[in-house]
């Protein structure tokens, strides 16, 4: 019975062997990938800088604050306070955005929390509710014509 427990379990370790032979014998060999494409998509790629001019896109935003001088529901109010804002800051941009049901109008764009602290403080008196917003912001144009 003794001799009969060892073969069993010889011939269980054995099929194990052979079971497992198949996965470590078959090797993967080295393929090619050859790509498709359009010549155009190329072209297009290259032009991408340009074409980003042309539609006023910016190529870079930054993290920022803005600070929020409106939000509601009633279009007219936003556009009143956009409007309001400009006539006393028209160095300093102004954004209305709309999101379901809402009008958001944040303006300017500052890199620092303290900047745009001080924009809330100078207009604490002009609008009743003003909130500093983290946000992407366009940042000022370098002059690159000093060369």
């Amino acid at each position: 019975m003794k001799n009969a427990a060892s073969y069993i379990a010889k011939l269980s370790l054995l099929g194990c062997c052979i079971f497992f032979v198949p996965f470590f014998s078959s090797a993967q060999t080295r393929g090619k990938v050859e790509v498709v494409k359009d010549p155009l998509i190329d072209t297009l790629i290259a032009r991408r800088p340009q074409l980003n001019k042309t539609i006023g896109v910016s190529e870079s935003t930054a993290s920022g604050y803005r600070v929020q001088i409106y939000f509601g529901s009633n279009r007219q109010s936003a556009y009143n306070a956009q409007a309001k804002f400009m006539s006393d800051y028209p160095d300093v941009p102004a954004y209305v955005t709309y999101t379901e049901p809402n009008f958001k109008v944040q303006v300017g764009d500052f890199r620092t929390r303290l900047e745009a602290q001080k924009m809330q403080s100078d207009l604490h008196g002009m609008f009743s509710s003003l909130f500093i917003i983290p946000s992407k912001i366009n940042p000022p144009k370098s002059d690159s014509t000093n060369d």
